[in-house]
This record gives C-alpha cells, sequence and structure tokens, in this order.
C-alpha cells in the first residue's frame, strides 16, 4: 500500500496538516469500517499501523482474533517507540 494513495482514500488529502477536525474524524471512521470489514491478514495489519500511527487504532484483542497478529503488532508498536525515543 503506498502511503499518500491511503491517505488521499480515506482523507482525501495526503497532506494531514490541511485536515479539518470533521474531515479527520471522517476518514478515521471509514478506516474503523474498513477495518471491521477486512478479511485479509496483511491488509488488515497494514491498515490497523496507519491507524495506530494516527492515534486511532483500536484496542489489540478487538483489532486481531489471532495472536501471532496480536504478537506482531505489539512488536510494531515497540518498534515505534524505539524510533521516536
Amino acid at each position: 500500500m503506498d502511503l499518500d494513495d491511503r491517505l488521499r482514500h480515506y482523507f482525501g488529502s495526503a497532506d494531514l496538516a490541511t485536515l479539518t477536525p470533521a474531515a479527520f474524524e471522517a476518514g478515521t471512521e471509514r478506516m474503523r469500517v474498513d477495518l471491521g470489514l477486512e478479511k485479509d491478514r496483511p491488509r488488515r495489519f497494514a491498515l490497523w499501523t496507519l491507524m495506530f500511527m494516527l492515534g486511532v487504532a483500536p484496542d489489540l484483542d478487538v483489532a486481531f482474533k489471532d495472536e501471532a497478529d496480536r504478537d506482531a503488532a505489539r512488536n510494531f508498536m515497540d518498534m515505534a517507540d524505539e524510533a521516536e525515543g
């Protein structure tokens, strides 16, 4: 998935700084719906990671049924924390 394409898909712009709060909320709601409908594990994980980076990801036990997916998400969260620190 191309990040700019995904941002344009959900928010209508790849520049999040230009979004109104209402546009951001509408885009994140579309992401929540798509996450709930997505059956492909890699696509679902990619969407969750984007949501995590935007601060709108659901809890792991809600997002992932499979323990391996939850572990991968935890690893991603740890790596993101290390990159920020």
